[in-house]
């Protein structure tokens, strides 16, 4: 079998390492084990097999993934297919789900890689002090960088490299988890003491450093990672501070914190350097007031506005001192006043010679800033190994991408460094801010924990901000900056002791991770451990899988880097995805172009024929002139040259005037006929099974052809009638019935209804019941016709019934079960059977309904009448009373409030009337 791996790889998820489930085992095996829980134990393993099987089961029915893949590149890229490229296959499927025996293909013809993983470079974990390795001036060797070779930039775009490490590369193989990274050179290589490492100058906190890695599609590969905090790591601090007129108070304190500052750093690394750089706003209408006299002394002790200036870079040079700045300082973008140093006493200096400055809006040019801090790796000076931290101190907020334009900036922020001799940014009034994804992108590329030490009116923004840049945190400066020293120092502590893991991968590769951090228990998904302290080593183990080949070739080989966020170590990881075979390309033994195989008018690649355009066909037997000729006659592959059926019934495809009929995923299974119009394996079904089975009949050309002794549409009927006969002899079906299929149907008369396998039953049927009926009941229950005198004595001589306390039915004896009712209307129960002689059995008592006492109840109904009615008449009789109570008290009341008026009737008329004539003049 062809392969590209060194040894095959498992695909299953990494729960726990198996040494850890080994040891578990042992523990428990040398305990004294109690006999219950041994039982447990063996109840639990059997419950788990059973489940294992139940799985399994439903996993038989699933449809073959390997169908319908035609070429080599399609079947490696399904999960656990592979592929046949033997020339002379046949019609066979080239695609397998399970490896196809020796004489169909050889071992040789096989193509179907496995994942497998070589460690290349693979050095211990510096464990012990590295204080020693550092006298150089901190340039370390690293297995690897947050950015490939091929993306290395310059010193001035600020990403970094590897420093170059010349160690010989070891190979290894993974054989499942990859739990374990050791190989014979790789070994050799790193068999060193971490003391001896560090002593020569060689700092590593991950392990391994370098991994290639072949993974085939949907294909889990489990790859452990290990980090360990190495003592003493150097520290490169960089306090970037808004200078503007709000943020004076805060310098004059930050001055006066430095020594206590650096003695804190110096607790937790002798390695510590620290640097100094200052930013205001962009020298711009409307950020800052561009009136002349303004941009001289915008406010009072002020200096000129600027954008960005670096005051102190990271250097050991600590001889030489800025000299004394004027108390007012015109605007500015940013400027580097000092770049990283050991010098203490400088930092100081610069920050209390440092002059505050202006501007208009609330915002800040924080942004350029910090692009600039970290793209300007030399002129600030960060180390190659080092924690860098980058201190971000202001009181308002932030200009971001877009905000150039308010002052006529579009030109986009390109990311690179722009400082000029005396550390001011030059580019402040011609490019845009950066966006928050710039400053994300140059984070990551760069190693850098920025801790944002704002006021409490800015903390939930800048919150939310470093919820966006990774490695980035937040934390409340006090109005004068007076808790800086403790604030830097919890910040540290809390990034120093959480490692957090990262990659670049792509859309197609996805890499979930597990650990169990520092404690002994089972793998969770997570990709962050917290509460680490130096030394302690906590290992990740990463699921990678590959989802899908990019469409692009040359994205199938990728670098992947696994890092820790801030430190700039990495894990790289050489990946090459399996979506091609090489018989696919010229060199390779199945390539052969012109082959005879093709007819010599197309190519052999991986056993099947890549035709030219002018032929065609399997094996590129078919020519355009062939189809030319067929045009003449389009109904050469349709039944009876019907032009609305589909060419060969739509199971089949026409090639050179003829039907090739399709090929079925089981080979048991054939389409065939002239135009593809038979198959043996729709015919009908019994059981499930196809044409009763084997034994029964065939399918052939979609009808049952059915053996001797069978018959019927799937041949499920025997034409014997053996089945039929009663064991003791007689009729067919006793002569009740008739034979179907091997099977009595029995009929229906005006007797009743028979049943039975040999339609010897008949339920419904009197037969003798009523003929025994009265001798039953006077030998049993003294009643009846016959319970007078001698009667049953002389009529009942052949049989005497046997009692029993309920009478059941065997249906094997022939048994006939009889109910009756006698004159006192209870109900009898017996059964009789005359397998060989006359036996009957009775119950032995009888079922009486029970007596009524109607006297009682016509009684009971009568007075219950009676009371009801006398009921209803108190209840009548207490409610008028209860009304005409009221109505009485109502009628008191309105007698009891009446006033009699004694005046003169309102409605009373004289019975005389006066009138006056009005022209009468008289007296």
């Amino acid at each position: 079998m062809m392969r590209d791996r060194d040894t095959p790889t498992p695909t299953s998820p990494a729960p726990a390492p198996a040494h850890t489930k080994t040891q578990i085992a042992t523990r428990k095996m040398q305990q004294p084990m109690p006999l219950t829980l041994l039982c447990v134990l063996v109840c639990t393993a059997l419950i788990h097999c059973t489940a294992a099987q139940m799985d399994q089961s439903p996993a038989k029915l699933e449809q073959n993934p390997c169908m319908n893949k035609f070429t080599c590149h399609e079947c490696i890229q399904t999960q656990n297919c592979g592929w046949c490229m033997k020339p002379d296959y046949g019609d066979r499927p080239r695609c397998f789900l399970h490896t196809p025996k020796p004489e169909v293909c050889p071992e040789s013809f096989i193509w179907n890689p496995d994942t497998s993983e070589r460690i290349l470079i693979n050095k211990d974990l510096t464990l012990a002090s590295g204080g020693a390795a550092w006298a150089a001036g901190g340039q370390f060797i690293s297995g690897g960088s947050y950015e490939s070779n091929a993306h290395q930039q310059s010193s001035a775009s600020g990403s970094y490299g590897a420093s170059g490490s010349s160690s010989s590369y070891g190979s290894s193989s993974s054989s499942g988890s990859s739990s374990g990274f050791s190989s014979s050179s790789g070994s050799q290589s790193a068999s060193g003491s971490a003391a001896m490492a560090a002593a020569a100058g060689e700092i590593v906190q991950i392990k391994p450093q370098r991994v290639s890695l072949k993974l085939r599609i949907n294909e889990v590969h489990n790859l452990n990672v290990s980090y360990s905090q190495a003592e003493d790591y150097p520290v490169d601090l960089y306090y970037l501070m808004d200078l503007s007129k709000s943020m004076e108070d805060d310098k004059e304190k930050l001055s006066a914190l430095g020594d206590k500052l650096s003695e804190t750093m110096k607790r937790i690394t002798s390695n510590f350097r620290l640097g100094f750089g200052s930013f205001v706003d962009k020298v711009l209408m409307p950020y800052v007031s561009t009136i002349p006299k303004k941009l001289e002394h915008p406010c009072d002790n002020c200096k000129a506005p600027y954008g960005y200036r670096n005051h102190m870079p990271l250097s050991n040079n600590t001889e030489s001192f800025s000299e004394p700045c004027p108390k007012c300082d015109a605007p500015y973008g940013y400027r580097n006043i000092m770049g990283l140093s050991t010098d203490t006493y400088r930092f100081s200096n610069e920050v209390k010679q440092a002059a505050v400055s202006g501007n208009l809006d609330a915002p800040e040019g924080g942004f350029d800033a910090i692009m600039q801090a970290i793209a300007c790796r030399q002129q600030v000076g960060w180390r190659e190994q080092a924690r860098r931290l980058l201190v971000f101190s202001t009181d308002a907020g932030f200009h971001y991408a877009g905000d150039g334009k308010l002052g006529g900036v579009i030109t986009p922020n390109d990311g690179e460094c722009h400082l000029n001799g005396q550390g001011m940014y030059t580019h402040s009034i011609i490019q845009d801010y950066p966006s928050i994804s710039q400053i994300n992108q140059k984070v990551k590329q760069n190693a850098i924990n920025i801790i944002f030490a704002v006021t409490q009116n800015q903390y939930s923004v800048y919150q939310k901000l470093s919820g966006h840049i990774e490695g980035s945190s937040s934390a409340i400066l006090s109005n004068d900056s007076s808790n800086v020293v403790d604030l830097v120092r919890e910040e540290y502590s809390k990034i120093s002791s959480t490692v957090e893991m990262k990659d670049n991968a792509t859309g197609d590769v996805k890499i979930t991770y597990y650990s169990s951090c520092l404690t002994n228990g089972p793998l969770i998904k997570t990709n962050k451990c917290s509460g680490l302290k130096v030394g302690d080593k906590v290992t990740f183990t990463a699921n990678i899988t590959v989802t899908k080949c990019p469409t692009n070739p040359r994205d199938w080989n990728q670098v992947i880097q696994i890092y820790p966020v801030g430190i700039n170590e990495s894990m790289i990881i050489d990946l090459e995805m399996l979506c091609t075979c090489p018989c696919e390309h010229p060199g390779s033994s199945g390539y052969e172009k012109h082959s005879s195989q093709c007819s010599k008018f197309g190519t052999l690649m991986c056993g099947i024929c890549q035709c030219d355009e002018l032929h065609f066909g399997g094996t590129c037997e078919c020519s355009m002139s062939d189809v030319h000729l067929n045009n003449g006659n389009k109904n050469m592959c349709r039944q009876g040259n019907n032009t609305n059926a589909a060419d060969c019934n739509g199971r089949g495809s026409c090639a050179c005037g003829r039907c090739e009929c399709n090929k079925r995923p089981n080979p048991e299974e054939i389409i065939s006929g002239k135009y593809c119009e038979c198959e043996n394996f729709s015919c009908e079904r019994n059981k499930n099974l196809l044409c009763s089975g084997p034994d029964h009949g065939t399918c052939e050309c979609n009808r049952c052809n059915c053996k001797p002794g069978w018959t019927g549409s799937s041949c499920d009927c025997s034409t014997s009638q053996d089945t039929c006969m009663p064991p003791n002899g007689g009729e067919i079906c006793s002569g009740h019935g008739t034979c179907e299929c091997g099977v009595c149907k029995c009929k229906s008369t005006d007797d009743g209804r028979y049943s039975g396998k040999y339609c010897d039953k008949c339920p419904t049927c009197s037969g003798r019941c009523h003929e025994l009926k009265d001798c039953v009941q006077c030998q049993m229950y003294h009643t009846g016709e016959l319970k007078n005198g001698d009667d049953c004595a002389k009529n009942c001589t052949t049989f005497t019934p046997v009692g029993v306390e309920k009478v059941k039915i065997d249906e094997d004896k022939d048994e006939q079960l009889c109910i009756f009712f006698d004159e006192d209307d209870c109900k009898f129960t017996f059964k009789y059977s005359e397998v060989g002689e006359l036996v009957v059995h009775a119950q032995e008592e009888k079922e009486c309904p029970p007596k009524v006492f109607m006297l009682g109840i016509v009684l009971g109904v009568i007075a219950a009448i009676v009371l009801v009615g006398l009921a209803i008449l108190l209840l009548w009789k207490l409610l008028t009373t209860i009304h005409d109570r009221r109505e009485f008290a109502r009628f008191e009341k309105e007698r009891m409030n009446a006033k009699w008026d004694t005046g003169e009737n309102p409605i009373y008329k004289q019975a005389t009337s006066t009138f006056k004539n009005p022209i009468y003049a008289g007296k």
